[in-house]
């Protein structure tokens, strides 16, 4: 089944679309909500602003409720049955979506939906809500230009694809970018994006193409830049490889609680593909493939935050070897709950910013002022004649 995109589907197919979804519709339709999750038929809690909470949408029975569930894998060309009961999917709006049936769930099917805005976040919106700072937003940006490859980490819910989506904006419009997902949520706004989806095994267990064989085939589609939604399995050792062999600056994210777990986790993926590396060989593939971990928490008041911003500087002997450039330094919570503190530089200077310079990228004043060339100013120390009158 070949589905179009979003954007070219009539005004009312896509009415006859929200209709459908009976009594979701609302909750789908309602832009403060972050998260819909339906357990059962008449236990409906939806998140908003970090908190969940229990609504009074009811579906009719079981079969009403699997009937939304159908309709909704259908539509992007994926099936659920009680011989495929698990299910990853999208709604047409772009939103994230996990459906759970009988007999694999036990009391009922269990949908749960990720909702992302109409209007994608902006850099600018990150820094509103305080996920971001203009500096460390500016360093991001600068590195993005610089072609670092970056690894977004963080736990469940935290934000990565919403950062992704900023840091993708981040590209040049006149490269070529490929994205790879699980199932198609990013939201980029150059005109050269080359969309690639996984899709599930049939129902005789045929006919799968998982993200390793996109990233692989990704190679071949001459992109200046690959973003993969999210490295969960063997696929990390091909991208890894793809970063080592001229295709730098590509993005993605990872399930992480901390940047040393987040390469952890990386060792641990490619290990995943099958080929029998020695762990040693494994860590120098990363340390000279990844730039950049940006990780983001989500704090106990709800708010998502990047909690640091640590570059990958090399090896010593068998550890990969970091350093923090920005970190989060909480100062306790205000009279209504919400975590205060500062997102701010530790003072060292990012070797990523070397690169920059090589480019002949200009670095905003800003930045400028926190990690000034420091080749340009030995140069006139030593020529002082060449100095601007």
């Amino acid at each position: 089944m070949i589905t179009t995109p979003t954007s070219s589907r009539t005004s009312e197919e896509m009415a006859r679309y929200l209709e459908a979804l009976g009594p979701l519709r609302p909750l789908v339709e309602d832009d403060t909500l972050t998260e819909i999750m339906v357990n059962g038929t008449d236990m409906v809690y939806v998140e908003r602003e970090g908190k969940i909470l229990l609504t009074d949408v009811r579906f009719d029975d079981e079969n009403h409720l699997l009937r939304v569930i159908d309709l909704i894998v259908s539509a992007v060309g994926r099936r659920i049955d009680h011989r495929q009961p698990l299910c990853d999917a999208r709604l047409l709006d772009g939103s994230r979506v996990n459906a759970v049936v009988p007999p694999i769930s036990i009391d009922g099917p269990i949908l749960t939906i990720r909702k992302f805005a109409k209007d994608p976040y902006q850099v600018g919106d990150l820094i509103r809500f305080g996920t971001l700072t203009e500096a460390s937003a500016a360093f991001l940006r600068a590195c993005v230009l610089a072609r670092a490859n970056i690894m977004i980490s963080g736990g469940t819910g935290t934000g990565k694809t919403t950062l992704l989506n900023v840091c993708s904006s981040f590209i040049p419009i006149d490269e070529r970018i490929v994205t790879i997902e699980d199932a198609a949520e990013l939201q980029l706004h150059q005109e050269h994006v080359c969309r690639m989806e996984a899709r599930p095994a049939d129902i005789n267990g045929e006919g799968r193409i998982a993200i390793r064989e996109l990233v692989i085939n990704s190679l071949r589609m001459r992109p200046d830049r690959i973003v993969v939604g999210e490295c969960r399995g063997g696929e990390a050792l091909d991208m890894l490889q793809a970063m080592n062999t001229g295709h730098d600056g590509s993005l993605t994210t990872i399930h992480a609680n901390n940047p040393r777990d987040c390469l952890g986790r990386l060792e641990t993926l490619v290990l995943m593909a099958g080929m029998d590396l020695p762990m040693r060989a494994v860590r120098q593939q990363v340390a000279s493939a990844l730039n950049l971990i940006i990780q983001l928490s989500r704090l106990k008041d709800g708010s998502r935050r990047v909690t640091s911003v640590t570059e990958i500087i090399g090896m010593e002997g068998d550890t990969i070897t970091m350093q923090d450039i920005f970190t989060f330094q909480s100062r306790g919570a205000d009279e209504n709950g919400r975590i205060i503190g500062d997102f701010t530089p530790t003072g060292i200077r990012p070797q990523v910013i070397n690169r920059l310079f090589d480019m002949g990228i200009p670095l905003p004043t800003d930045l400028a002022r926190l990690f000034p060339d420091r080749r340009q100013a030995q140069q006139t120390a030593a020529f002082p004649d060449r100095r601007k009158p």
